[in-house]
Formats: C-alpha cells, sequence, structure tokens
C-alpha cells in the first residue's frame, strides 16, 4: 500500500514538473532550459511506467500535441475548442501511460498543478515577446476592422431599402442587397416597405418609411 501510495505521489511530482515547465517554456523566454527541464520529467514519467520505447514516443506525441493545442487556442482562435481537445490530450497520454488509477487520477492532478504553477514564471522571468506582438497584432485588426465597419455603416446614411421583415420598432432590412438591423424612428413598418436611413450611431441604423403618396 505505501509503494503504491509512493508510486502514485511521484507520478504526481514529475507529471507535475513536466507540465510546469514546458508551459512555463511557452510563456517565458528561457532559451529552452525550461523545455529541456519538461522534456526530462515527462520522458522520465513516461519510461518509468511504459516498457515500449514506441509507446513512450507516442504517448509524449500526445501529450505534446495536447500542449500545442492550447497554446493556438488561447492566442489564435480563443473559443475554448482547442483547448478542450488539448486538456483532454494531455491527460488522455498520463492516464494511459500510468500503471494503475490511482497513479493516473495522481497525474492528472499533477498537470492541473504543473499548469497552474508555471504562471508563476510571468512574474519572475522574462515574458515571450511574441505574446506580446500578438496582442498588438489583434488589437490593431480588431481596431482596423472596427473603423472599416465603421465607415461601411456611415455610407447608409441616406440610402434606400425595402424592410425584409416587420419594424416593431426594429427588424432586419436590405439595403444595395446587404441585409441589415435597423430601427425605425418609432412608428412600426410593415414587411416589404421602401424604407431610407436617416441616421446611424455605430452600428445602430435608423431608417424612416418613405411616404410615396406625398
Amino acid at each position: 500500500m505505501n509503494e503504491l501510495m509512493q508510486l502514485s505521489v511521484m507520478s504526481l511530482v514529475i507529471v507535475g514538473l513536466g507540465t510546469m515547465f514546458l508551459i512555463g517554456e511557452v510563456l517565458v523566454n528561457m532559451r529552452g532550459v525550461f523545455a529541456l527541464l519538461g522534456i526530462f520529467f515527462m520522458t522520465l514519467f513516461f519510461y518509468t511506467h511504459i516498457p515500449d520505447v514506441s509507446m513512450i514516443i507516442i504517448m509524449f506525441i500526445i501529450y505534446l500535441v495536447g500542449l500545442i493545442l492550447i497554446v493556438i487556442d488561447g492566442k489564435v482562435l480563443n473559443d475554448g475548442t482547442l483547448t478542450t481537445l488539448g486538456i483532454v490530450s494531455m491527460i488522455v497520454s498520463v492516464s494511459l501511460a500510468a500503471p494503475n488509477l490511482a497513479a493516473g487520477i495522481y497525474s492528472v492532478i499533477g498537470i492541473v498543478i504543473g499548469a497552474a504553477l508555471s504562471l508563476t514564471f510571468l512574474k519572475l522571468f522574462k515574458k515571450r515577446e511574441m505574446w506580446g506582438k500578438l496582442a498588438l497584432r489583434d488589437r490593431l485588426t480588431t481596431e482596423e476592422g472596427y473603423t472599416t465597419l465603421t465607415e461601411e455603416y456611415t455610407q447608409l446614411i441616406g440610402q434606400t431599402g425595402v424592410t425584409l421583415t416587420d419594424l416593431r420598432p426594429s427588424g432586419t432590412v436590405k439595403i444595395k442587397d446587404k441585409e441589415y438591423s435597423a430601427i425605425s424612428t418609432g412608428n412600426w413598418v410593415h414587411k416589404n416597405e421602401k424604407i431610407h436611413v436617416i441616421d446611424v450611431d455605430g452600428t445602430r441604423v435608423q431608417v424612416e418609411l418613405i411616404n410615396e403618396s406625398k
């Protein structure tokens, strides 16, 4: 029983250290030192529990793919899908390599603790410049996109179109073969009525019914 507990605790410590250093290498600029330490600890974990060298390589690749997916999601997609797949991949790799259920659970806990501890490196070491560059690029792209969108909506002022839905007072209109969300000037406007844009506030399009009887 004591040996089983010792094995489980060792799995937690080794996986925790490996995860901490590998994620830490991604977060801060340590010139590959953390990467080597992380690879050493994870290789030690897989080598200790898996006798087949080819399986060690496979499990290690699965673990690294999980880590890469998390990084990509965090800096490119930001929708959580790849992060979920990455976490599952890392958990699967250490769970399959663990000799028993207890060691598997402790290994998964090691991933969580190691990932959390890696964040402390941001306070101790220089953050990688690429994250700042990516953040700047994302901000500039967002600003450029917002500016372009604002200009497009501003050009709608004075344009005519037709209502695709009833405006009560908000709904959908079609202007120059493109659909927009719009709001009327207070009166309800029925579907298939001609309207013209009288004002735009950001992406808020205000329209008015064209009274053809005038």
